[in-house]
């Protein structure tokens, strides 16, 4: 009997051998990093996916074995392959991305396989804490409940069931003294009950949906012609008890297609069950926001496709601006529900007629203005943008004849799905049943050239075009020609300063800013002389010109003499952050300006380091030798000829040099953050201006990342967690992150014993606000920033332990 290989499965196993063979034979972090980025497109979640053929079998007969493969290259030096634990990332994301129930087994053979204590013991067990904070532990029990239609096998079942329930003893006995937290038996089983009502939901959900289904379309097709079909529905939907109807109406509003099919199917319920009004009023527009944009036009489409119904959508209209003008919502809100209740506004919009909204003008413009004023005043830049798309639609709908409103935002796939949902008109079977339609608020005018019939316009009378037409000139080549400088660049610093403060020649102006940060990093010493007089010129340095680049500029200048002249121009700058009179602009200048400083003089390398110009540079284009074409050309002949018994290392690796951040890093940090909560006049930090606090707590984090293994890294790190600890739960988002990235900075940077030694309760206090905030916080990002110094938390225990043994 000859047995023929398919040759899709023998090209998957083709691979995973391939695959094998590198991870046990090659030391190229770059060429393993490849292969298991290559092997991932057989799971499911990736960009490019392999066929569903090739995944099942790579699930089914492979996966097993290539992840014990990968438990057993689990090394610290394997894992040091490549910088910044991309290797480790990588090998985690086939254990957290996989076939839950496998990787379950793998880790939990491994954890009971391994030596303790041992790095692959922890790692391990690290992974596996990961694996159910993930969520990972719902999708092994969802796996085993759909083998109900596929042939089930009993030991697998066990073996999964024992290992579930006992999970904390196993790992107690494994971990001993080092367990963690998430194994525990009191933390583990709650985790473990809820991750089974979430399975019974999803269960129960998908029973909805099998159901609904095949009877949506079927009643859909049948009630598009038939008066007693849609009669039939509206009785069956009436009936249903108050108990049962919002997963009936959501399963509908998810299943129909169109607001014409809801209307046909759900008819004015609304208007007769108080149950079914408050589910498609309240609970599907304020109380969640997970539903797709066609769902939610489905939903408001269907409030306006009677008018019986339409009262409803003005009322709702109503409530969503209202809450889209509350001040705390906008603080305490997620953005994805910002964005859904955004969209719902603008859909209501969209079905509304004139008449309809003027009725309520004023209670609609005062919600509105309320909410641009909130967030204009976040940190957020999504935030902002969507207050400036709502407040430009909604201003011209419900105040048409009012000035236009009119902001400069980035245009992103968001801002366009937002516009198109303003124009949207909505869709009926019949003109009876189409609401009134919204004209868009402003249309592109005809092109001046032509008429609706293709003809072109006559030329007004007295038009001289045809006779001064330049057509038949050739123009002249002026590409190669180069702008006259009335004036020279200045040669000295003192120079520049003079130009920029007292001349009146706007060329000298000019040439002067262009040429200083050249000027500053070849005279150190003419500019320490002039450093905080040249600081204060330049903070205040305002464009009297149209300059091309004119603040990239003015900030590599102030930024080279901050780097030139660290102590006293930093001393100066920390000093005017807080000063009367200032804009927020400027402050945030000085920060930027600060951190960019503190990253120069802190890189390796940098002494005996010539800044590299711009080829704008004036003084990159006079008084510098050029090295003539014909010598390249001989040195290169001579060295090709020239025979060496021994090169050695082609290129030799940047000479060692002290940090010079060291020695100034406290002038830097100190005077900024001492003074955050007095407010001034015109400056208050805890106040309005949470934006430059945002930007101040991420600037004193990349400070205290930047003084690692500095002598004030320790006094650094301590104030900067009582800064944390005062403002942790500030109600900005942006100030959140800063404050999350303050955290896991000081964790990079202050030295594992001395955290320990020094700062035990501070650690303990972060430690608990870390994981509040990783599970409670409204904002995405801010959880996983938490989730990340939860993270480094775990990893300096790590490394404390073998210092204990």
């Amino acid at each position: 009997m000859i047995v023929r290989m398919d040759p899709v499965l023998s090209s998957v196993r083709l691979t995973v051998q391939e695959a094998v063979h590198t991870l046990s034979s090659s030391e190229d972090g770059d060429h393993i990093f490849s292969t298991l980025s290559s092997l991932k497109r057989y799971l499911s979640k990736t960009e490019n996916p392999a066929l569903p053929r090739e995944q099942e079998e790579f699930a089914r007969v492979h996966f097993s074995a290539f992840l014990r493969c990968l438990v057993g290259k689990l090394s610290p030096d394997w894992l040091e392959l490549l910088p910044s634990g991309q290797l480790e990332e990588l090998w985690a994301s086939f254990f957290l991305e996989g076939p839950a129930d496998q990787a379950f087994l793998v880790l939990m053979e491994a954890i009971e396989g391994a030596a303790s204590p041992s790095f692959r013991l922890m790692k391990m067990a690290q992974l596996l804490a990961r694996f159910l904070r993930k969520g990972r532990m719902a999708a092994v029990m969802e796996g085993q409940c759909w083998q109900q239609t596929e042939l089930a096998f009993p030991p697998l079942q066990e073996a999964l069931l024992s290992k579930v329930v006992g999970l904390p003893d196993r790992l107690g006995n494994c971990l001993q003294h080092e367990n963690l937290s998430e194994f525990f038996p009191q933390n583990y089983f709650l985790l473990l009950g809820e991750e089974v009502v979430q399975v019974l939901q999803a269960i129960v959900d998908s029973l909805r949906e099998e159901i609904l289904g095949v009877l949506v379309p079927r009643l859909t097709a049948l009630t598009q012609s038939s008066c007693l079909w849609q009669r039939v529905c509206w009785r069956l939907v009436e009936r249903v008890p108050d108990r049962a109807m919002e997963a009936v109406l959501t399963g509908l509003v998810e299943t129909a297609s169109r607001p014409e099919v809801l209307s046909r199917l759900l008819g004015n319920l609304v208007m007769k069950n108080k149950k079914a009004q408050f589910v498609m009023t309240q609970k599907l527009l304020f109380l969640q926001y997970g539903y797709t944009t066609p769902v939610l036009q489905s939903l408001l489409g269907y409030l306006a496709m009677d008018s019986q119904r339409r009262p409803l959508l003005i009322q709702a209209l109503k409530e969503l601006l209202e809450m889209w003008g509350s001040s705390s919502a906008v603080r305490h809100t997620p953005l994805p529900q910002q964005c859904y209740i955004s969209k719902a506004v603008l859909i209501c919009l969209a079905h509304l007629g004139d008449e309809e909204l003027q009725d309520s003008r004023d209670e609609l413009l005062a919600s509105l203005m309320a909410g641009v004023k909130c967030r204009l005043d976040s940190s957020l830049p999504a935030v902002r943008r969507l207050g400036m798309i709502v407040a430009e639609v909604a201003s011209a709908r419900i105040h048409p004849e009012g000035p236009p409103l009119k902001f400069q935002y980035e245009e992103d796939e968001l801002s366009r799905e937002m516009l198109v949902l303003a124009t949207l008109q909505p869709v009926a079977d019949s003109p009876s049943e189409a609401s009134p339609s919204v004209t868009p608020v402003a249309t592109e005018a005809p092109d001046k050239e032509n008429v609706d019939d293709g003809v072109p316009q006559a030329q007004p009378e007295g038009s001289d075009s045809e006779l001064d037409s330049d057509d038949e000139f050739v123009p002249y080549d002026m590409s190669g020609d180069r702008e006259l400088k009335s004036s020279k660049a200045p040669m000295y610093v003192r120079d520049c300063v003079e130009a920029l403060t007292t001349s009146e020649d706007w060329e000298r102006w000019e040439a002067a800013l262009r040429a200083l940060e050249g000027l500053v990093f070849r005279n150190p010493a003419a500019t320490r002389e002039v450093s905080v007089e040249l600081a204060k010129v330049l903070l205040h340095l305002e464009e009297k010109t149209s300059v091309v680049g004119f603040e990239g500029l003015r900030q590599r200048a102030l930024v080279a003499v901050t780097v030139t002249d660290p102590a006293r121009v930093a001393e100066y700058l920390t000093s005017q952050f807080y000063a009367v009179n200032y804009s927020l602009r400027q402050r945030m200048d000085i920060l930027d300006v600060l951190t960019l400083a503190a990253q120069e003089l802190s890189r390796p390398g940098r002494l005996g380091r010539t800044p590299q110009r711009s080829s704008l540079d004036p003084t990159s284009q006079s008084g510098c030798t050029v090295t003539p074409a014909w010598r390249a050309v001989v040195d290169e002949r001579v060295r090709s000829k020239t025979r060496h018994f021994s090169k050695g290392s082609p290129r030799r690796g940047p000479a060692g040099s002290p940090n010079e951040f060291n020695s100034v890093a406290g002038y830097f940090f100190f005077p900024l953050i001492q003074r955050f909560d007095r407010p001034l006049v015109t400056f208050d930090l805890l106040g309005d201006d949470q934006l430059v606090l945002g930007r101040l707590a991420h600037t004193l984090g990349v400070l205290m990342y930047l003084a690692v293994n500095t002598t004030v890294a320790v006094s650094m790190g301590k104030t900067l967690l009582e800064f944390v600890w005062a403002l942790r739960f500030h109600g900005d988002a942006y100030v959140r992150w800063g404050l999350l990235s303050a955290v896991s900075s000081v964790l990079l940077s202050v030295p594992a014993e001395r955290l320990l030694a020094d700062l035990p309760d501070e650690l303990l206090e972060a430690r608990s606000w870390l994981a509040d905030v990783a599970e409670k916080d409204p904002d995405e990002d801010c959880r996983m920033l938490a989730v990340k110094a939860l993270l480094l938390l775990e990893k300096l225990k790590d490394k404390l332990l073998p210092l204990s043994s």
